[in-house]
């Protein structure tokens, strides 16, 4: 198990935070990569922390991690974004830097957690500011969230059914349901999947 970063104390939050960055920035040992990626997730449920996470570039940081092999450093990254982006700030954010495509391609990993979190993360960006409506979803994550909702995972099909009702244009699923073979093209179906209704 990875050792806590030496700070002093009397350097407050920010240097804690900056520590912490600066393990993972220079540690060779995966563990302690994984440990601080989590620690820096953690982190950022804390909206005390958002100022101090985007002078670090912290939300780059999570992002460069999505790309990573590692999937528990790709779970620990997409959680990271999930709890900072419900902060307008943060969520401009990592839509200018082109977080979008990265996340959407979380919604394919083969760990439910990671699931979860960019399914509620792309919740949280679709989110219209006030006045205006939801843009419209792109095709294959409708019919992404449309597999979803067969989920044997209730937390999975339940977020799916959300997702669908009220980030998604009746239109749109309509469409999506249409579709003979809900081709989401590099989305594959959850592991196990609930029996259809007749």
């Amino acid at each position: 198990m990875a050792q806590k970063p030496k700070v002093d104390p009397h350097v407050g939050r920010l240097g804690y935070l900056q520590a912490l960055v600066t393990e993972f920035q220079e540690t060779e040992s995966r563990d302690a990569k994984e440990q601080v990626l989590a620690n820096l997730a953690n982190f950022a449920y804390d909206p005390g922390n958002y100022q101090y996470l985007r002078q670090l570039q912290v939300l780059d940081l999570f992002l460069d991690s999505l790309s990573e092999e590692n999937e528990t450093l790709v779970e620990f990254a997409m959680g990271g974004l999930c709890n900072l982006c419900a902060d307008r700030t943060n969520k401009e954010y990592i839509l200018q830097a082109g977080g979008l495509p990265l996340i959407t391609s979380c919604l394919s990993s083969p760990n439910e957690e990671t699931v979860l979190s960019a399914v509620t993360t792309l919740m949280y960006l679709s989110w219209p500011s006030p006045g205006r409506r939801p843009a419209p979803q792109p095709s294959p994550v409708v019919q992404c969230m449309l597999r979803f909702s067969l989920s044997a995972s209730a937390r999975l099909r339940n977020l799916a059914h959300i997702f669908l009702e009220d980030f998604c244009s009746p239109g749109q699923v309509a469409e999506a349901r249409s579709r003979q073979a809900h081709s989401a093209l590099g989305i594959p179906l959850p592991p196990t999947e609930a029996p259809q209704q007749p």
